[in-house]
């Protein structure tokens, strides 16, 4: 059963401030209209477990921003496993310079992610397929991903397809050394670069994130 969402006693503005994150004010408005229609949605399916304000904010929008700071202006960037939009729904409204595309496999969610853009008035661009099978035909500069899969899958099905994209950004909690050390005895790290790009504390609580940027190996 989805998790019904807890009526606001703030704005999302109120909240941003108190955390202390500074953003245009139409983007305030878009991102609480967003945040609006995942939660209508995820009466329906299960979307997000982050249905406060406050998670809202120190999860979902911090973690998006932390990734924002990584891209380049204009890139063409794929968020795998997009579930409910994130990072990939708040990036392309903080960031209108990226061209944002979702990839989503389950169809129902697909659908939700479509019409919430399409609500949003969003140039996003949503596909109902696996990131494996979109990348056979499409390329992007980045992908993107968050609670999707451990290290050690998400490496796997995407192992044939780095022809079709530069650089893999995933937001990881503590767990990622192990999740490296798997993925290595696996092999799958031989041929690649995994670099930290970022670590941050959630604000407002205690939990350390990271950003890791992993990218085929330079010929020397």
């Amino acid at each position: 059963m989805a998790e019904s969402p807890v009526e606001p006693e703030e704005t999302l503005a109120e909240v941003l401030a108190r955390f202390e994150y500074e953003l245009p004010e139409e983007q305030i408005e878009l991102l609480d209209a967003y945040r609006r229609e995942l939660w209508a949605w995820n009466e329906k399916m299960n979307l997000t477990r982050h249905t406060t304000l406050e998670k809202f904010v120190t999860r979902d929008v911090g973690d998006s921003l932390e990734l924002a700071n990584l891209l380049d202006e204009g890139e063409r960037v794929l968020d795998v496993g997009s579930g409910g939009g994130v990072p990939g729904v708040i990036l392309a409204i903080a960031r209108p310079d990226l061209k944002v595309s979702l990839c989503e496999s389950v169809a129902k969610k697909a659908q939700a992610l479509d019409q919430m853009v399409t609500t949003l008035g969003l140039n996003v661009k949503v596909y109902p397929a696996r990131a494996e099978d979109l990348l056979e035909a499409t390329t992007f500069d980045t992908l993107v991903a968050r609670a999707v899969a451990p290290m050690r899958k998400l490496l796997y099905w995407l192992a044939p397809r780095w022809d079709a994209f530069d650089r893999l950004l995933l937001i990881k909690g503590r767990n990622w050394v192990a999740e490296r050390g798997e993925a290595r005895h696996h092999g799958l790290l031989k041929p690649l670069e995994l670099r930290k790009a970022a670590e941050y504390v959630t604000r407002g609580a205690d939990a350390v994130s990271v950003i890791l940027k992993i990218e085929p190996k330079q010929d020397d």
